[in-house]
Order: C-alpha cells, then sequence, then structure tokens
C-alpha cells in the first residue's frame, strides 16, 4: 500500500531504481510511456534486436531525443543484465528459451528479475525462482499481466481465510479456434491481413491469444504459483459471465463444472452458438472461494458479493488488466521490498503440444500461434512426457504425427540449450 511513497523517498535520495528492459514490444513499451510521471523509476539500458527498434519504440510513446540518448543500448540481453547500473531486469521477449538464459544471467549478477515472458516462467519458473533466493535477489511474475493478478486475488482470498475454489481469467473462446493459423487469423479479429500489418500487429502472437495457446500458458502460470490444479482433460473454457461466477465455477457435486475444488480455469465470452456471453470477463480475471462457515456465508449475501444459489460459493473479480502500463508494481515491488508480485513454485502442470494438422516426420514445428501446434494445459503426471509448447520452436520431427494427437519430447530432436535442461529437471523432481 505504500510502494509510491518508498518510489517517491528513493527519488528523494537520488538512488531511483534502476530498469534494464530487455525487449521493447507491446508489454515492453507501455512500461516506458509509464516511466516519466513515475518517480523513483529510470530505464538507464534497453537490449533490443536492432537499435532503431529501440528508438522507434521509445519515439512512439513520446519520449523526446534527450531521454532516448540518455538509455544505453544493448544488443544482448545478457550483456544489459551484467551491467552496473541496472537493479532490476525486465525480461519482455517472449522467448522461453532467450528468456531463461537473460534471466539465469540476470541472477547470476545480482540483479532482480521481472519475469513479462510467461513462456519461459511457466517451464522453469521454480528453478529461477529457487535460484534467486539462492542469489538473495527477487524472481517476480509481471504485474499487469493476467497471472500476476490472479496470484494477488488468490493470495488476498487466503490471507481473509477462504478456500480457493477456482482461480482464472477470462477470453474469447471456441472449439474451432484451436487450428486456426495465421493465415487466418484476422477473419477471428475482424480484420483484413492488410489491416493487420499496417497496425504492425503479429499474426502468429495474435493467434496464439486466439487457439488457446496463451491462455493455457497463463493458466498452469498460476497453478505452478499458486499451487492449484490444472484440469485432467485440459481447459474447458466454459462460457460464464460475472454474475455466473461461483454457480459456473464450483464443484460438480455442487452442480458446476469442477472436477473438485482449488482448480485453474478460463472462461470463454462466447456462447458455444457464438453469442456473446451477457457481462463477459473476456479482458479480466477472478476468483471463486468457499465460505468457512454459515456466519461467513451470511456476510457474503449481506454485503452483495455474487454468489452460487447455495451462498457458500462467492466470486470476486477484476474486469480489465492493463498489462504494461502496470509494470512499474513489480518493479517496485522487487527493488523496494524484495518481494514479488507472484511466484512459481512447483511444477503443478506444462502446456502439452498438439498437432493441429497431421504432421510428417522431417517437419519443423513452428511453436506457439503458428501453423503445426497448439498448447493444451496439463497436469504434470498426465504430460510428464509432453514437448512444453515452449521447446517446440525450431525442432525437428522424427516422426509421423497425427492431427489432434499429443507430441512428446522423444517425437523431436531435443537441443542442449539452458531452458531444455532447466525444464527436464523440474520434471524429473516432480514425478
Amino acid at each position: 500500500m505504500n510502494l509510491a511513497s518508498l518510489a517517491a523517498e528513493a527519488a528523494s535520495r537520488n538512488s531511483p531504481v534502476r530498469v534494464g528492459l530487455i525487449g521493447a514490444g507491446k508489454f515492453g513499451s507501455m512500461f516506458l510511456s509509464q516511466v516519466p510521471t513515475i518517480a523513483g523509476i529510470e530505464v538507464s539500458a534497453i537490449a533490443e534486436l536492432e537499435h532503431a527498434r529501440m528508438v522507434a519504440a521509445c519515439t512512439a510513446v513520446g519520449w523526446c531525443a534527450g531521454q532516448i540518448d540518455a538509455v544505453a543500448y544493448e544488443e544482448s540481453g545478457v550483456e544489459l543484465a551484467k551491467r552496473d547500473d541496472v537493479d532490476v531486469v525486465i525480461e519482455a521477449t517472449g522467448s522461453p528459451r532467450a528468456g531463461t538464459e537473460h534471466a539465469l544471467a540476470a541472477i547470476e549478477a545480482g540483479k532482480h528479475v521481472v519475469m513479462v515472458n510467461v513462456e519461459a516462467d511457466v517451464m522453469v519458473g521454480p528453478l529461477l525462482a529457487k535460484k534467486a533466493r539462492a542469489a538473495g535477489v527477487c524472481y517476480s511474475m509481471a504485474y499487469g499481466d493476467q497471472p500476476a493478478l490472479v496470484c494477488e486475488m488468490v493470495d488476498w482470498a487466503r490471507a481473509t481465510g477462504f478456500d480457493i475454489t477456482a482461480a482464472g481469467k477470462g477470453t474469447k473462446y471456441l472449439p474451432i479456434y484451436h487450428t486456426v493459423t495465421p493465415n487466418n487469423v484476422w477473419d477471428y479479429y475482424g480484420l483484413t491481413a492488410d489491416q493487420a500489418r499496417t497496425a504492425g500487429m503479429n499474426p502468429q502472437m495474435f493467434n496464439s491469444f486466439l487457439d488457446g495457446t496463451k491462455s493455457a500458458i497463463e493458466m498452469v502460470a498460476i497453478a505452478n504459483a499458486c499451487g492449484l490444479d490444472v484440469p485432467e482433460t485440459g481447459l474447458s473454457f466454459p462460457p460464464c459471465g460475472v454474475d455466473d461466477l461461483a454457480h459456473v465455477l464450483r464443484p460438480k457435486e455442487f452442480g458446476g463444472q469442477l472436477e473438485k475444488r482449488g482448480m485453474v480455469e478460463t472462461i470463454s465470452s462466447l456462447e458455444r452458438d457464438g453469442r456473446d456471453v451477457f457481462r463477459d470477463l473476456r479482458w479480466g480475471v477472478y476468483v471463486v472461494f468457499e465460505a468457512p462457515n454459515d456466519y461467513a456465508a451470511s456476510c457474503f449475501k449481506q454485503y452483495g458479493l455474487p454468489t452460487d444459489s447455495t451462498g457458500q460459493f462467492a466470486a470476486m473479480y477484476k474486469p480489465f488488466h492493463l498489462i504494461g502500463l502496470e509494470l512499474s508494481i513489480s518493479v517496485l515491488s522487487a527493488a523496494l521490498r524484495n518481494e514479488p508480485t507472484g511466484q512459481s513454485r512447483e511444477m503443478r502442470g506444462t502446456v502439452a503440444s498438439i498437432a493441429k494438422r497431421d504432421l510428417s516426420a522431417g517437419e519443423v514445428l513452428d511453436g506457439e500461434g503458428g501453423y503445426t501446434v497448439w498448447g493444451q494445459a496439463l497436469p504434470l503426471n498426465v504430460a510428464q512426457n509432453a514437448l512444453p509448447i515452449g521447446l517446440a520452436h525450431g525442432v525437428r520431427l522424427k516422426r509421423n504425427i497425427s492431427a489432434g494427437s499429443q507430441i512428446a519430447m522423444s517425437d523431436v530432436e531435443l537441443g542442449s540449450d539452458t531452458a531444455t535442461q532447466f525444464y527436464q529437471e523440474l520434471i524429473g523432481r516432480a514425478v
């Protein structure tokens, strides 16, 4: 509750939190747009593949030439992590392999890490967090992104004495989306390819949101951070509006759709026939929790909480998230409190790679949001041998895979990079 005060005090001491940003894409740019108005934060270095891309990102968010010139440019994220003028490293590349290397370099250099890169966190976050604790620095999820916001709500519910029934987010979903590719993704966003290209929109990235992969990544990240369970057969994306959260997201024994208490789930803003859900939560996050006694249940009703028909289950939700515009919360919390805004603790689940079409031996997979695979959230004990979606980019198939089948790690020519080694170490420990 006092981050702004702590940041202002740091500014008054002339010791602002110095940030190194790796990846000035949309998330990073949104953060950059806020920095000039936040006392106690300065960006000392930015890593991008090209200097021109860094300049373009800073210019687009309103920075003047003097502000841009004051920021050091690094082509390498590893080199940025080693800089003496960086206290907190923001990893925002979206590449699981590169993100793992960058975070590890930052931890070894004694820097706090804010991991925007959920793709890396969902695979190796628990191990990076352990290494950070051993080094006396903070490894944190990125506030503003949905996993961190859900972690905050789960923590709130538990700290007030409630058991978690379900937690997650909303999205736009229909079953047919799982096989959508970048070729036809814009049809589902109501855009033409030319309009999307003019706006600088990446079709593979936007397709990862549509085909269910991003939801799977985020739900497993929440499960790993909060000790919640992933559904045995994957996310079901039930259509649900905010008024029905406690009714739909309660255990089956009470008439709901959950296997049991303590689950992650993504709800859809579309009915299965394509109609809009009434009062949907497409952009928001939620938590459903259970009253520990009759007195608490009566308070739910007295204070207007949306409950199920029994009054035992209630819901809280946040209708929007502002991703990078809120990222400074994580930066300040890590640097001034050494406290994460959500942190992976254990491998509760994984995101298995599922073939979008019949695939042939020798084909190279193109990863999240691409033409070949989509990601399905599954418990680790169900998908221990599955190829995680984060490692499904640039790897060659050893055998034919039929459409809809899960791809195993043994089905591809895996490399020996750090992310692969860390993931194999983690799943070996967890089973």
